[in-house]
This record gives C-alpha cells, sequence and structure tokens, in this order.
C-alpha cells in the first residue's frame, strides 16, 4: 500500500496522470479503504480499547476502594487479572491479535501490581528501581511476543528509568555530573535500539513501520538538546557532543539516504540542524554582540531562508526516492 502510494504521488508530481483524472487514478489504485478494511480496522480498535480498558479499570478500581478493599483483597483482583490475561495469552485458539492485546495487558497489570507492592508495604524503594523491576520482570513476555508495540513500550520502561536514576543520583560522577548525563543515556540507549532494529529488520525481516521512527526521535531529541545545552553553557560532560552530533547527523543521512530511503528521518535530522543553528545565531547576534532590532530580523530572515531551502531539498529528494 506504501508502495502504491508513493508511486502515485510520483506520477502526479511528474504530471503523468491529468489532474481532472487524479480522483479515478486513487480509487483505481485501489487506495481508498475497501468496507472490509474498515470492518478489521473497527475490530481491531474495539479490541484495543478493551484491553487497555481493562488493565486500567482494575488500576482505578483499587485506588478509588482503597479504603475497604484488604490488602489481600487488593492484590488478588490484580493477581486474578493478570492470570486471566496471560491465560488468553497462551491460549491455542485465540487469535495472534487477541495474544498480543492479553500479554499488553499483562504488562500493564506487572506495573500496577509493582505500585500496589510499594504502596501497601512502604518499601521506600526509588522510583527509577520500579520502572527498571517492572522492565525486567515483562522482558521474558516482549521476547515471547515479539511484538513491536510491548518492544517500545518495554523500551519506553527503560527511558523512564535512566531519567529517573540520574534525576535521582545525579550520575555516576558524583559531583561532576550534571543533567546532561541522563540525556547522554537516553541517547546511548535509543542510539543502540535504533540500530538493532534496523538490523533486525534488514536481516531478520522485523517490521519498521512507525516503531523505527519513534526510535529515532528518542535518538535525535536527546543529541540536540545536549548540544543546545552546550550552545547554551558548556559544561564538563557536554563538550564531546560537538564531535559526536556532526557523526550523529552524517551517520543519518547515509543510512537513510543511500541504505535504506526514508524522508522522515532526514526531516527530522533537518529540523535539528536548523534548530541549532537559530540557537547558535542568537548567541552570536544577542548574546555576545550588542543588542540591535536588526539583530532579530536577521535571525528571523536566516530561519525563513534555511526552511525555505530544507523544503525544497527535502521535495528534490523525495521525488529522486519515489522512481
Amino acid at each position: 500500500m506504501a508502495n502504491s502510494r508513493r508511486e502515485l504521488v510520483s506520477l502526479i508530481e511528474r504530471g503523468a496522470i491529468p489532474p481532472e483524472q487524479v480522483t479515478r487514478a486513487v480509487q483505481a489504485a485501489g487506495l481508498p479503504p475497501s468496507p472490509r478494511a474498515w470492518a478489521v480496522f473497527i475490530d481491531r480498535l474495539l479490541l484495543w480499547l478493551g484491553g487497555l480498558a481493562l488493565a486500567f479499570a482494575v488500576l482505578f478500581f483499587v485506588a478509588y476502594n482503597w479504603a475497604e478493599m484488604g490488602r489481600w483483597l487488593r492484590f488478588g483482583m490484580v493477581q486474578a487479572v493478570m492470570v486471566l490475561a496471560v491465560g488468553i495469552a497462551v491460549w491455542s485458539k485465540a487469535t495472534p491479535m487477541v495474544k498480543r492485546v492479553a500479554l499488553t495487558a499483562a504488562s500493564l497489570l506487572v506495573g500496577v501490581l509493582l505500585a500496589l507492592f510499594g504502596q501497601v508495604y512502604q518499601t521506600g524503594a526509588d522510583t527509577w528501581q520500579l520502572f527498571f523491576t517492572w522492565a525486567v520482570l515483562t522482558l521474558p513476555w516482549v521476547w515471547v511476543a515479539r511484538y513491536e508495540l510491548l518492544w517500545v513500550l518495554w523500551l519506553g520502561l527503560l527511558n523512564l528509568t535512566i531519567g529517573l536514576y540520574f534525576r535521582t543520583w545525579g550520575g555516576p560522577f558524583g559531583i561532576l555530573a550534571n543533567s546532561d548525563a541522563a540525556l547522554w543515556g537516553l541517547f546511548g540507549l535509543n542510539t543502540l535500539a535504533l540500530a538493532t532494529w534496523e538490523w533486525g529488520a534488514h536481516y531478520r525481516s522485523w517490521p519498521r513501520q512507525w516503531a523505527v521512527r519513534l526510535l529515532a526521535l528518542g535518538s535525535g531529541v536527546p543529541i540536540t538538546l545536549l548540544l543546545l545545552m552546550w550552545i547554551v553553557d558548556a559544561g564538563l560532560l557536554s563538550w564531546p557532543v560537538v564531535a559526536i552530533y556532526p557523526l550523529w547527523l552524517a551517520a543519518l543521512y547515509g543510512v537513510y539516504r543511500f541504505w535504506r530511503p526514508e524522508l522522515f528521518m532526514i526531516a527530522g535530522g533537518c529540523i535539528s540542524l536548523l534548530t541549532v543553528v537559530t540557537l547558535l545565531l542568537a548567541r552570536v547576534l544577542l548574546w555576545e554582540g550588542e543588542w540591535q532590532e536588526g539583530s532579530l530580523m536577521l535571525i528571523a530572515i536566516a530561519v525563513l531562508v534555511m526552511g525555505a531551502g530544507a523544503v525544497v531539498w527535502l521535495k528534490r529528494l523525495h521525488r529522486e526516492m519515489s522512481l
């Protein structure tokens, strides 16, 4: 479907299809979803909403009736629903989609159970330990399911673990550490996950779809923030970003321009670079220079020129990738 849409867009942009025939060409290509496709979509949507609603309903029911429920009733209810979800997942007659929904609900209930345990017994554990334990306990289910949504959920737990850990302890370097350490941890984790996923997609037929793009955002946002922080105020842990950021941009362009063409990734790199250059201009012209109204006008013109140039370049790349 994606290839057909890309080819059709390429034909329309080249003028091979007259404007008055575009609607007919779209219908002939089979791009509009059929009634059966809509039925399948609605069926899966209701299935996912039902599974997620069940998991969150247990959480809110226990929280709302906390005073009226004993500790054994709280644990028993959460564990009973979790066992039910796992039982559906291992039921041989269940469809693959139902099994995935059940395992996702069971994974969410593990977090509910851990939060309940910490609240009842007041363990005094740090918040990051809850998310780390949650990720460790659900790893076997995620590995068995081999479903991209569960993998992204699991990676999200690790991201929260890293962020909360450095927020609690300040990093492994004691007094020398700062907020950069958490961003470096997120960048390293998500970049490694992105590289691993791309390797699996190329050699093991792992699904790419939206998960790879989400991991790319998880890699690009921290490294961009690190460079922005370096521009504002260079820190002890932020200076390597000056060397790593250009390498990251070059790798992003090389991989998603030649090895696996993907316009979304290159567009994200353009946004990151435009943001960095804009902040650099603001520091040079406004913070370190004399305050002048013309400096703001110059920055605005630079942003417009860079944005227009990026759009023109991306459109040309889109045409080349569509051939």
